[in-house]
């Protein structure tokens, strides 16, 4: 399964997740112009402020960590209404640049380099050199575009997209948000961090090892399917939306820096679906949700078989926020798969035609000043042992068909242009931090299991990361 990448955001909108293995080409001059063709604007998008510059508010009043992918209730109204709020003027372009990277050690060696030009331990890196469009088109529009270079792949691909159109109106005394997202990653365009594309931790090294299963909408269709979903947010509580993404072709892979490779060959059209409940009490704030995606996959494009993944997820946020520097968020996920596996099974890929994975996720942030971070997150992936779909391999320690993988992450960060009287916002944001991920089982190894000499411990990761946006 090709899973997308640890890259994500912008100046104030940043998220890492899995990665993608992708060509070495992308034509953003096309990239653009398929954006106007798909906005259907009568006239080229003006040079307008990114979203700090546009709204001329600092990046802590859309982020609750001075700046990162985690929404304020203002960030969420700010993406909610397309990303057109401000009218601060300015003659910047609506551009950013972001570099992530940092040093990497692991327990245990690893078995074999985990990149070309690297080592199998104790590995300095610079993960990704990402540049954004971020801002007003026209008075209802809005966009998030992020292009990224790799560093351990050494290529440049497009990344998360989001073009959102954003109406408001009133049906009797309610108000109501309306709008249309066109975006290539299911849950790219959700408001709440507790979904994939967004999720904790936000940052992670791109030369550790990782768990290898995960949902499809975890990642799994990420920058290779393009599609709109229609939403609305109903009396400032009840946010509904849905949707539909179709695989993109040979073709429009090579042009956004894929390749027929990477295509999973999707088989029409997956729906995508989400409901939301909040509640703002002032310092406090609490959401509960729903969300699903139904895909069919062809493993095979020469013939008619199909696998079918329907994922369904249930997650929950809490955030409290006060006037003298205190921050404290939470974030709570879980998402089941029922894997229908007709066209694997078939081919002999699989022991069954169907299986199925479940993943649960906590997360919990404390932040002080915007400036000191410590935050801490919890995480289990379970599913169906399978000796065709998961075989044992002594190299990332799945040694009994097993996709389960159990673990925490401890992290500490410092951010020194964090406060509100910083003299370097909105323009220099720098978040140093020190994470630590610990396994109690890593595809389907414990963690002291010694057999081929590695355990699921062995993958621990000390990762010391700089985390720059411009």
């Amino acid at each position: 399964m090709v899973e997308e990448d640890a890259a994500h955001n912008f100046l104030c909108m940043t998220n890492p997740k899995p990665k993608i293995i992708v060509r070495k080409h992308i034509y953003v001059g096309w990239l653009i112009a398929a954006l106007c063709v798909i906005t259907m604007l009568s006239s080229p998008a003006q040079a307008v402020p990114s979203f700090a510059r546009q709204t001329g508010k600092p990046c802590s009043q859309c982020h609750t960590v001075a700046y990162g992918p985690a929404l304020t209730a203002y960030g969420r109204q700010f993406k909610l209404n397309g990303y057109v709020w401000g009218d601060a003027e300015t003659v910047i372009p609506p551009v950013a640049l972001m570099v992530q990277g940092g040093f990497t050690h692991t327990s245990k060696d690893q078995v074999s380099p985990p990149a070309d030009h690297f080592a199998t331990n104790d590995n300095l890196s610079v993960d990704q050199v990402s540049l954004f469009y971020g801002g007003r088109i026209t008075k209802s529009v809005g966009a998030f575009v992020q292009v990224t270079y790799s560093g351990e792949d050494r290529i440049t691909t497009w990344d998360n997209l989001d073009v959102r159109f954003a109406h408001s109106t009133t049906v009797g005394n309610t108000a109501v948000v309306f709008g249309v997202s066109v975006n290539n990653n299911p849950t790219v365009q959700d408001l709440w961090n507790s979904t994939p594309a967004w999720s904790y931790p936000y940052i992670t090294s791109g030369v550790a090892p990782a768990p290898a299963a995960a949902p499809v909408i975890a990642g799994g269709l990420g920058q290779l399917v393009l599609g709109a979903t229609a939403y609305a947010m109903v009396g400032d509580h009840l946010y509904l939306e849905a949707g539909g993404y179709r695989g993109l072709s040979d073709h429009w892979l090579r042009n956004v820096g894929l390749g027929p490779d990477d295509n999973l060959h999707v088989d029409g059209v997956s729906p995508y679906w989400r409901a939301a409940w909040q509640m703002d009490l002032g310092e406090q704030y609490v959401s509960a949700g729903v969300f699903g995606l139904d895909t069919k996959l062809h493993p095979d494009p020469t013939s008619p078989a199909t696998d079918r993944f329907n994922d369904i997820g249930f997650d929950v946020t809490y955030q409290f926020v006060n006037a003298t520097g205190h921050a404290l968020s939470a974030d709570f996920t879980v998402i089941h798969e029922k894997q229908s596996l007709d066209a694997t099974f078939a081919g002999g890929g699989s022991a069954s035609s169907t299986d199925h994975l479940n993943t649960v996720g906590f997360d919990l942030t404390y932040a002080y000043q915007q400036t000191y971070v410590a935050s801490v997150g919890l995480f289990n992936t379970n599913g169906s042992t399978d000796m065709g779909l998961y075989a044992p391999d002594p190299g990332d320690g799945s040694l009994s068909g097993s996709p389960d993988s159990r673990g925490y992450i401890v992290q500490l960060e410092y951010v020194p242009f964090g406060k509100l009287d910083s003299f370097a916002r909105p323009w220099l944001n720098l978040r140093l931090g020190l994470q630590y991920t610990g396994y109690q089982r890593f595809n389907g190894a414990g963690a002291n299991y010694d057999g081929f000499g590695r355990s699921a411990s062995d993958n621990n990761t000390l990762f010391g990361f700089f985390w720059f946006a411009l």
